[in-house]
């Protein structure tokens, strides 16, 4: 794999192969890397929930077949931040909506700013070729007693591009050309997923590698 430089960026945003919505700012662009800005959705995990038992502990269990809502969802206007307490986990949108062509893959990475404020960007790393959508950011505030204040807007993680061998045809993500509200909805899994969850959950480990092989 190549990874991209600053001028083949700008010739794939021009032919519109690669796409930003908004569009890229002169802040944003760097050598070989485009820097994300955040967004101002945020999603907050929940702690418990009322159930007919009454109130619950809420545990996350992405294989039970009836599930609760795990999150509590903010939208910012603008002008407004975000207060991220110590040792809080959230995940966040990215302002940009990116769209990734056939041929390229993108990795994302914290920039080291934000890991100066004891921030810590688990990036799950590699957004497919041929995704077209927000990006989905999961920080936590690793510090023991300080708040960190967030503002939509600002520069918060970087994304980089390589150049595949070949073109490839990847499965759509759950954030595919979606709104992120709709992609974290756990009840709209994918039908491949939901049948290796209930193997997974059933505990059917060999019946899985066993009917469904590569072909």
């Amino acid at each position: 794999m190549a990874i991209l430089t600053r001028e083949e960026i700008l010739e794939y945003t021009h032919k519109g192969e690669i796409g930003f919505n908004p569009a890229l700012d002169e802040f944003q662009l760097q050598a070989h890397s485009v820097d994300l800005r955040l967004g101002f959705t945020f999603l907050i995990p929940k702690s418990w929930h009322m159930t007919k038992a009454g109130r619950e502990a809420l545990h996350m269990d992405y294989y039970a077949k009836d599930r609760p809502e795990y999150f509590d969802i903010i939208e910012l206007e603008q002008g407004q931040y975000f207060d991220l307490l110590a040792n809080e986990h959230v995940l966040v949108s990215s302002l940009e909506t990116i769209k990734i062509p056939s041929d390229l893959m993108a990795v994302m990475y914290p920039r080291s700013s934000t890991n100066r404020k004891g921030i810590s960007v688990d990036l799950t790393g590699i957004v497919d070729s041929g995704y077209e959508g927000q990006l989905v950011i999961p920080i936590k505030n690793n510090t023991l007693s300080q708040t960190v204040r967030l503002y939509p807007g600002e520069r918060f993680c970087q994304i980089v591009f390589e150049k595949l061998t070949g073109e490839t045809k990847a499965r759509p993500s759950r954030y595919h050309k979606k709104d992120i509200i709709e992609g974290v909805d756990v009840q709209s899994v994918a039908k491949e997923k939901r049948i290796e969850n209930k193997l997974i959950q059933n505990g059917q480990i060999r019946d899985l590698k066993a009917n469904y092989k590569v072909k």
